[in-house]
């Protein structure tokens, strides 16, 4: 799946969060393991995702820009509790990621009105 770029991004996503959910185990092994599942959950639905057509193909990029989301909200947790995590790198990547679901779920049409 060398060519699906948002496949790609999703795989660094998950090699930027390697630290973060390491650092994380140690303020909580909950959140991280949340993490670490949303993000399994983000990759796998893409692969998933990409086999398939039609609407079943949408419904899985759907599920995926969900586990996306599920791992902003936990970045965003750690931080109101104030645990020191260094997510930047992850952010960032993250924020790539969702641009690239966001266009996935909502293509545009070919008429443009």
């Amino acid at each position: 799946m060398n060519n699906f770029v948002t496949y790609t991004v999703a795989l660094d996503l998950v090699r930027a969060l390697r630290t973060v959910v390491a650092e994380l185990k140690l303020h909580s092994s909950d959140l991280a393991d949340q993490i670490e599942r949303a993000a399994t959950s983000l990759v796998l639905n893409l692969g998933e995702g990409n086999r398939r057509a039609g609407k079943d193909r949408r419904r899985f990029f759907v599920m995926a820009q969900g586990s996306a989301s599920e791992i902003l909200a936990a970045l965003d947790v750690a931080d109101a509790w104030g645990w020191a995590v260094d997510a930047k790198v992850a952010r960032t990547i993250l924020d790539r990621e969702r641009a690239l679901l966001w266009g996935l779920v909502n293509p545009r049409s070919e008429a443009v009105a």
